[in-house]
């Protein structure tokens, strides 16, 4: 792999983005804690800055100022709720070059990965607008009895959202998770990642700009080991992006506070490539699915399985479109892979890519560390002839290493997809797109992608994402990533007063008409059914 431009060779921080301009941000945390953590640019090791490092005591006083917003907020008609949503996603493409330089400034990452980040705001901000008003309406149903009953369900925000949002997305999953639960009428208290919390403040600083009012998204910053507990204990809902590990201790906190949750965790996602597929197409697709943000996704490929009659020509083509990739940290568009986040990252990809050399593996390309480049770099790397006990095939490695296996059949392919705890996504390539809907179906992922690696999948925000199994609970995006943030309450109706019988009716008589009734509206119900086919 080569490298492109260095950081070195790029001022340290976007003229725009001044010291005093990132001191501004971090001042909008409310802290009476003195402590502070610093921030640090993974392309240096340099600091960026200082943030406060709340404690309990904060995070407390956090959740109280958005509690106390949050019944102003939700009595704001929905469509203004809406307009601030769709104020800010032109706010956010208008300071688009502040945005970007911020985002790698923090994670190290490559622009064009940042431009993915950047992109999701408005579609994520667009779907919200369009959907928030149809999911918090009122909506009628059955009642018990037809005819004489009725049934309305109406929705209300749970109250405070606590969002605890990760380092390796920092722009794209916090508001994937803050937009829909501000549309529905609910304040948010945001825990970035102690690594990227700049990101986070200038978002939240467009948001009020827009017209949010300014209590009823309250940031905290600070050690996920004191903040985030504190967070969870606290508000009324709590949505966690991280890993599976961790989430299992955000479950078990809610469930002991009796709140509910979701959960986007970890993932070992397959990518199949199935005997008709095109070669070339697939490589392609593969490099851009393990090697986006340096593996460090939760949506990235990490097991490839091939069929047996392409595996060689597929294999060559992957490792030709592999070595053609460029690292560096710049900030420019010539790096096609960034850095890693820090140096337990690199521990970890160093060792996954060690234990499976030493159980036997094949390394067709990458296998190396390039400070050369910069401090966690690592060369996208492929993996064959894989120990299945090694830690690279059971363990989510989260960076940029993927391992390629060769299966006799598309039966086969689906069970090795399949042989893991974990169900985010996959992927599957095939000549014939019913075929591949076909295969999709039988994947235990709770995204399915055909002819694509992620993208297709996530950038489908009218549709539910999440996991399956280890890989999380409730799902973000469509209805039903604003419908977890709401509270249902039914409303029935008698239209003829008690439904128990007044004295003087005798109890057989009462039971005769109330089935008389039930069966005529069943009648009826059936009528209009037959009508409607």
């Amino acid at each position: 792999m080569s490298a492109s431009s260095d950081a070195s060779s790029t001022p340290f921080l976007n003229t725009a983005l001044t010291a005093d301009r990132l001191e501004t941000l971090a001042d909008r945390v409310d802290s009476a804690s003195a402590e502070t953590l610093t921030v640090t640019a993974p392309a240096t090791t340099d600091p960026i800055g200082s943030v406060p490092a709340c404690d309990r005591a904060d995070v407390a006083s956090a959740v109280e100022v958005a509690r106390d917003a949050q019944s102003a907020w939700a009595a704001t008609p929905v469509k203004k709720r809406a307009a601030v949503i769709d104020r800010f996603s032109d706010l956010v493409i208008k300071h688009r070059e502040e945005l970007l330089d911020l985002i790698q400034l923090e994670s190290g990452k490559a622009r064009g990965t940042a431009v993915e980040e950047l992109f999701t705001i408005p579609s994520t901000c667009d779907q919200a607008v369009d959907c928030g008003p149809d999911a918090v309406a009122d909506n009628p149903r059955s009642g018990g009895i037809p005819l004489l009953t009725a049934a309305t369900v109406t929705y209300e925000p749970v109250g405070v959202v606590g969002v605890i949002s990760p380092w390796n997305y920092p722009v794209t999953l916090a508001m994937a998770d803050v937009i829909p639960a501000l549309v529905a009428g609910n304040s948010v208290v945001l825990k970035p990642d102690e690594k990227t919390p700049y990101a986070t403040l200038f978002l939240a600083d467009l948001l009020e700009q827009a017209g949010l009012p300014a209590d009823v998204l309250q940031i905290v910053t600070g050690e996920g080991s004191t903040v985030g507990p504190a967070v969870i204990d606290h508000v009324d809902y709590i949505a966690f992006t991280g890993g599976t590990k961790t989430g299992r201790t955000v479950a078990a906190q809610a469930g002991r506070n009796l709140i509910d949750c979701s959960l986007e965790l970890g993932g070992k996602n397959p990518f199949l490539v199935l005997d008709d597929a095109d070669v070339a197409e697939a490589a392609r697709g593969a490099a851009a699915s393990c090697f986006a943000n340096a593996g460090q996704l939760c949506l990235a490929a990490e097991r490839i399985y091939v069929a047996d009659s392409i595996y060689t020509a597929f294999l060559d083509a992957f490792v030709d479109e592999t070595r053609q990739l460029t690292l560096g940290t710049g900030y420019d568009y010539a790096a096609d892979v960034g850095s890693l986040i820090d140096a337990d990252q690199l521990d970890r990809v160093r060792s996954h890519v060690d234990d499976a050399r030493e159980s036997g593996a094949t390394v067709q390309t990458g296998g190396r560390h390039r400070p050369d480049i910069a401090p966690y770099c690592y060369e996208p790397t492929i993996l064959t002839d894989v120990d299945p006990e090694a830690s690279v095939a059971c363990e989510e490695t989260f960076g940029p290493v993927v391992s390629v296996s060769s299966v006799p059949s598309t039966e086969a392919a689906i069970e090795a997809a399949n042989d893991s705890p974990y169900g985010l996504n996959a992927s599957v390539w095939t000549a014939n797109r019913e075929r591949g809907q076909r295969v999709a179906r039988q994947v235990d992922c709770g995204t399915v992608c055909v002819n694509d690696g992620f993208a297709v999948g996530w950038g489908a925000v009218d549709a539910p994402m999440g996991g399956f199994g280890d890989s999380g609970l409730g799902r973000r995006h469509g209805p039903e990533g604003i419908k977890r943030y709401l509270e249902a309450r039914t409303v029935a109706v008698s239209r003829v007063g008690p439904l128990a019988p007044p004295e003087w009716v005798p109890l057989g008589w009462a039971v005769e008409g109330l089935c008389v009734a039930q069966q005529t509206g069943r009648r009826l119900k059936r009528a209009m059914r037959s009508l409607l086919r």
